[in-house]
């Protein structure tokens, strides 16, 4: 090795399994959005004004944007692949909340069934019991 190389070689490798500190990802982000979609669809079903429920739509659309930008997140920032490996149902669980939340059939963005809404919530609460399964053995 020649002395350049040595003296521009790292002296200390640091490794991590995220990119940022731990503690700035949570899925709590993505069920407080989501749990906004469900009362609004709810609301929206105990509503005939048809002015409150086109801004109701309106707001749940947002919401559910944001629900499947924190999963994004989450899938692509927090979760490395020792956590895939270890949890392989994990690609298709994120795969599947972030079209709970879309636009799609059975979407929350598409539909105003608060069981939609409900299921959403149960994708987050599976991301959410092995993201803190990880943060325990970090």
């Amino acid at each position: 090795m020649g002395l350049l190389a040595r003296i521009l070689r790292p002296r200390l490798e640091a490794t991590a399994h995220c990119d940022l500190p731990c503690g700035v990802y949570d899925p709590a982000q993505a069920r407080i959005e989501a749990e906004s979609v469900k009362a609004i669809q709810e609301k929206y079903q105990d509503n005939d004004d048809p002015v409150f429920r086109d801004r109701a739509l309106q707001i749940k659309e947002e919401r559910s944007d944001l629900v499947k930008h924190h999963l994004w997140v989450l899938w692509t920032d927090y979760f490395k692949p020792p956590h895939f490996e270890k949890h392989p149902e994990l690609h298709e669980l994120f795969n599947k909340a972030t079209k709970a939340a879309g636009g799609g059939e059975g979407g929350t963005k598409s539909s105003n069934d608060p069981k939609t809404g409900q299921e959403l919530l149960d994708y987050i609460a599976q991301i959410d019991k092995i993201f803190w399964e990880t943060k325990q053995a970090t």
